[in-house]
């Protein structure tokens, strides 16, 4: 048997068996996971947030170019190809505006590098301000990525407006308003200035002073006007005013004592409008809802004392009510005998507001501008005409006049050709009736 055992145990079998066994035992064994670290490319790196060499190297160009600002602007154009403009956008806007980083509530920060050279410290006039103005429009324009981060600029500057001097708030207002004439920033930034605090203390109205002097002085009211509208800022401005303030009159006479009639002629027009939309919409619910007429006149009569309105914007406004107050047929010859339908019902409406012959005129400009307008109307304006004339709503004398000389261009020879038989009728009507008058006598 040893001798049998001895041959078999041979170092080949004896490996063989070692293997067999190790692998076995691998099978065995749990898999585990193992981390590796990989060694991070240095490009790949994310860059500490550290301004205070920017803020240095921008510090020490402005001292070096002092109040030569044609020199700053070659400066700023030269030193956004080394220093990192688009990392520190709002440090840079902080030092030209401030002098060097502002802390939250517009105070400079004690631990930073400052310069003596900036728009706070410069000269308070008009010239000096259009100056500047020039440099921050040459800096954007150079690097366009600066854009947006200007922008947010301004718009944080408006809300530390108590952290400045009165010195200070004024050249920020007169540069505001420069930059906004000059279409550098949008007129979007003055939602800042109905902070409630600002308003509250009345910082807010006296910056807006300063700020649309300037920008009427580089422009005028209506280029105001339009850049307001495109932001749906200008029926905002009675917003510069404590909620107690926040009236049309306070708003004129403000405004107007600070030189800006023309800003105070705007808001009142605004605020006018304004006031016409909310009144067609309330008019257009009440029918809607199928209110009493007596009801929906002494209403509309008690508003339009209200807001001032003349009875020829009155009957304007009635007029789009009524024509809004129902969902039209689309199909030409079903739509002139709905529309005639409606018309007949609220007669008695446009009747009471129609007093003037210049209404009766407003109100016939009116249906001629409405159905040139609305395509499916063009062949029904005769028979509203003449149905508003039975109603006793437009008188032989205001169609006469509409008809020979106070017609618009808008579908002209349409409208005359079909009003032509009736309009012929009407003088007969009143050549006969001059006739009897004679006899008569």
């Amino acid at each position: 048997f040893n001798t049998v055992y001895s041959s078999l145990c041979t170092p080949q079998l004896c490996c063989m068996s070692f293997r067999v066994s190790f692998m076995n035992n691998q099978k065995q064994q749990k898999p585990t996971l193992t981390g590796q670290r990989f060694k991070t490319r240095k490009r790949d790196e994310k860059e500490r947030f550290d301004p205070t060499q920017f803020q240095e190297s921008i510090v020490q160009g402005l001292n070096q170019t002092g109040t030569d600002l044609e020199a700053v602007a070659k400066f700023l154009d030269a030193s956004g190809a080394k220093l990192d403009y688009r990392r520190y956008a709002e440090t840079l806007f902080d030092i030209l505006v401030a002098g060097g980083m502002l802390a939250p509530g517009g105070t400079l920060s004690d631990d930073m590098t400052r310069t003596e050279f900036c728009l706070f410290t410069a000269q308070e006039d008009l010239e000096t301000m259009q100056a500047y103005a020039q440099v921050f429009n040459k800096l954007i324009r150079r690097y366009k990525y600066l854009e947006k981060g200007f922008e947010e600029e301004i718009k944080k500057l408006l809300l530390f407006l108590k952290g400045f001097t009165e010195s200070e708030r004024n050249k920020l207002a007169m540069l505001t308003g420069i930059l906004l004439a000059n279409g550098n920033i949008s007129a979007s930034i003055l939602n800042s200035l109905f902070n409630e605090n600002l308003v509250k203390e009345g910082v807010s109205a006296a910056f807006a002073v300063k700020l649309f002097k300037s920008w009427i002085n580089e422009k005028d009211i209506n280029s105001v006007a339009a850049s307001l509208r495109k932001v749906g800022m200008d029926n905002r401005l009675m917003e510069l005013f404590p909620a107690n303030k926040r009236s049309c009159e306070h708003f004129s006479k403000y405004f107007t004592d600070a030189g800006l009639k023309e800003l105070s002629d705007f808001a009142r027009n605004q605020q006018s409008i304004g006031a016409r939309k909310e009144l067609q919409k309330e008019l257009q619910e009440q029918m809607s809802r199928g209110d009493p007429q007596k009801e929906i006149i002494a209403f509309t009569k008690e508003e339009m004392k209200k807001a001032s309105l003349s009875e020829q914007a009155m009957i304007g406004i009635i007029w789009t009510s009524v024509m809004s107050s129902v969902e039209w047929n689309k199909k030409e010859e079903l739509v002139t005998e709905q529309a005639i339908k409606h018309l007949k019902q609220y007669s008695p409406l446009l009747k009471a507001f129609t007093s003037q012959g210049l209404s009766e005129l407003s109100l016939l400009l009116k249906i001629q501008e409405y159905c040139y307008d609305n395509i499916h109307f063009m062949k029904a304006f005769q028979k509203i005409v003449v149905l508003l004339y039975k109603a006793d709503v437009l008188s032989e004398e205001a169609i006469l006049k509409w008809y020979t000389e106070a017609h618009l261009a808008k579908g002209k020879s349409v409208f005359l050709e079909q009003m032509k038989k009736f309009v012929e009728w009407l003088k007969n009507a009143e050549e006969e009736s001059e006739s009897d008058e004679e006899e008569a006598d």
